[in-house]
């Protein structure tokens, strides 16, 4: 699979696929609890809602459709035969708040169209197609991501619904509130022998695709992550007479460890990403030098190995920035994700559906993580990559073209209809 770049081919009128797509985007949308920003968030009035929508566009598309125990919108559309194994289609319909309408709905409401596609020519393929909306990716309201993709998984931790949300309510009791039964999760667990793959198109939520002027993309790997929160602990002081050479100031040194991290990040050649996305100074006051400091580190690479490296090396910069400036240091990891990486025989395909739609098989990691970090323990995954305005994501102004929504779901089609399983990938 190559990784050569061509340029978006000029703009015809899109298809029927990609403005069935836009629509039902725009009227998922109208879904949230505000109507100044769009918010719709696990287990609230707007997520039933949002839910008994999509599971109507299923029905509609000739699947036979149900919302399972965490609420997750789950559609079948069989094949030949009754029964057969399927391949899984899939994203989230949960949202952050304050959010754009694409990332995660696009790649449910694509898959139904695909589905949909089939079932008005009456075409019945080898296997059978699932599609998943997944009822929580984000975490937002109980703090705990993929809760959806988890529970299909077989690997949703029961611990969590005595999590409550800022209200006070247990998750537990939101399922119920919800119509649903919190004992029976266990039961939407699915067997790797029922599913042949896991496949999600999904918004790139980053600004590759549009620099390389190229309408999709073929993920490689869900890039691992590494949280970490550190403190800097120096004197508070007199911002008019302790001398510059007497300070220990706390946040001259988290600014110094800042750039570091940053200068690490940008002379990596393997797609190492770092971020320190939190500060905090105390006591916070203008004529006070900083006594103590927070900040958090994220740092993400498709590589394990490289990225536990690269935590190492910038700890030990950072333990040697507070030891010259006689900065106490507290370092704590609180967050560890391994990277998951996408099947190659998955990856050929969707290149290969790519190719065939005239443009060039472009490949690229996920910085962001998605609902195949837990699919990945129940089937193997691939992902396509739908270019985004700007890279811009979790943000009103996140934003698809149409034409590419279309190209991204002639794309997703295509592979569906040419879906080779593994064992029958080399016959």
């Amino acid at each position: 699979m190559g990784n050569s770049m061509s340029e978006t081919k000029p703009s015809s009128k899109p298809s029927s696929l990609g403005e069935e797509i836009v629509a039902r985007i725009d009227q998922l949308a109208t879904i949230s609890e505000s109507p100044e920003h769009l918010a719709r968030i696990f287990l609230t009035d707007e997520h039933r809602k949002a839910a008994d929508l999509i599971l109507s566009w299923m029905r509609e598309a000739g699947m036979s459709a149900h919302l399972d125990a965490i609420g997750n919108v789950c559609g079948r559309y069989e094949g030949e035969r009754p029964g057969l194994p399927a391949l899984m289609l899939g994203s989230h319909y949960d949202t952050v708040r304050d959010a754009g309408r694409w990332d995660g709905p696009l790649g449910v409401i694509t898959a139904i169209a695909c589905v949909a596609d089939l079932n008005r020519r009456g075409r019945r393929l080898p296997f059978a197609i699932e599609i998943v909306g997944f009822a929580d990716e984000e975490g937002v309201r109980f703090a705990s991501t993929l809760l959806g993709s988890r529970a299909v998984a077989g690997t949703f931790d029961e611990s969590v619904l005595n999590t409550r949300d800022r209200a006070g309510t247990s998750m537990r009791d939101a399922l119920i509130q919800f119509g649903l039964d919190p004992d029976h999760i266990g039961k939407a667990a699915r067997a790797r022998r029922e599913l042949l793959g896991y496949v999600e198109l999904h918004i790139e939520q980053g600004p590759v695709l549009e620099e390389k002027a190229l309408p999709v993309g073929v993920v490689t790997a869900i890039s691992g992550a590494t949280r970490l929160a550190a403190s800097l602990t120096g004197v508070a002081g007199h911002a008019g007479t302790v001398p510059m050479k007497l300070r220990r100031d706390a946040l001259a040194g988290a600014a110094e460890c800042i750039v570091a991290i940053e200068q690490f990040c940008r002379s990596d050649e393997q797609g190492l990403v770092g971020t320190v996305g939190y500060v905090n100074a105390m006591p916070g006051a203008t004529n006070v030098i900083p006594g103590k400091v927070s900040f958090t580190m994220d740092i993400r690479s498709q590589n394990d190995m490289h990225r536990k490296r690269a935590v190492a090396d910038i700890v030990r910069q950072i333990e040697a920035i507070a030891k010259r400036r006689d900065l106490a240091l507290q370092i704590d990891v609180t967050h560890e994700n391994r990277s998951v990486p996408c099947a190659p025989w998955l990856k050929s395909q969707i290149a290969e559906a790519v190719a065939a739609e005239g443009y060039a098989a472009f490949e690229l990691p996920s910085g962001a993580g998605h609902d195949g970090m837990a699919m990945v323990d129940v089937a193997d995954i691939g992902m396509i990559f739908v270019r985004c305005r700007g890279g811009i994501s979790h943000n009103p102004a996140e934003h698809v073209e149409l034409a590419d929504a279309d190209t991204g779901a002639r794309v997703l089609l295509r592979f569906v209809e040419n879906f080779r399983p593994h064992g029958l990938v080399n016959s």
